[in-house]
């Protein structure tokens, strides 16, 4: 039910929606990491149910404004990663960004290309391709499951490459001297699954961004098909923009 903002001669607006409000002007001034008084203080505070807070402050943990720490209360979140879209690869975003990046396999195998696959990567159907599955990391705080797709044929031996480098594209420049040149990206929202949220430290049903990206190197060859689960709390993208060559 909507009422009015107490004392102000609004429009009739969703009592959670102006408490939201208020919450943003009171964790605006408190650095990250500061703790926001407990439902109960904060629905005397505004004259309404813990109910309305809790809605309140589920929005702000959605839009990435607050994190929520089982077991010890909310706290203001850190802000947002603003990661400009460029060919480049997870540690050399985070690196760029003061932060050290972190890995953790949670998968590697090779698996049979289907059509989808084959044509992404250019290969026959039924022909064979390194699936891994990684969890990405900042300061020891996930940020991303990406699963990487690549042709074995053009890159074999690539498991154990990748141990002596820090990153999968600089392991592709150094071993196999292949360079990324181009690709095509797409950038959708989905909702985090169970499985997802584990691994990614979220509630499920969370927002994510879901980022699906075909490379290609200077020969216009594929080089990889990759899918990157990047949590929308932490994350937003930026490009720079320019008007269209004239005709």
């Amino acid at each position: 039910m909507s009422e009015q903002a107490p004392g102000t001669g609004s429009p009739r607006i969703p009592k959670y929606y102006w408490v939201k409000h208020q919450l943003l002007e009171l964790t605006a001034a408190l650095p990250p990491g500061s703790p926001v008084p407990p439902e109960r203080k904060l629905a005397a505070d505004y004259a309404t149910s813990r109910t309305t807070i809790r809605q309140a402050l589920q929005e702000l943990v959605v839009e990435g404004r607050l994190v929520r720490m089982q077991g010890r209360g909310t706290f203001v979140a850190k802000p947002k990663v603003a990661q400009e879209l460029q060919l480049a690869g997870f540690t050399q975003e985070i690196r760029a960004h003061g932060m050290e990046p972190g890995t953790r396999v949670i998968d590697s195998t090779y698996v049979t290309a289907d059509e989808e696959l084959a044509g992404r990567l250019g290969i026959r159907v039924g022909g064979r391709v390194l699936r891994m599955e990684r969890l990405r990391m900042a300061d020891g705080e996930p940020m991303a499951i990406v699963v990487n797709h690549l042709a074995a044929r053009r890159f074999p031996g690539l498991r154990r490459q990748l141990e002596r480098y820090s990153s999968l594209y600089e392991t592709l420049a150094v071993a196999y001297d292949v360079h990324l040149a181009e690709a095509e990206e797409s950038i959708e929202t989905v909702l985090a699954t169970p499985y997802d949220a584990q691994l990614l430290g979220v509630d499920p049903g969370m927002p994510l961004l879901l980022l699906s990206r075909n490379s290609f190197d200077a020969d216009g060859i594929p080089v990889e098909w990759v899918r990157s689960l990047y949590r929308g709390d932490r994350y937003k993208f930026v490009t720079h923009l320019r008007p269209p060559a004239a005709p």
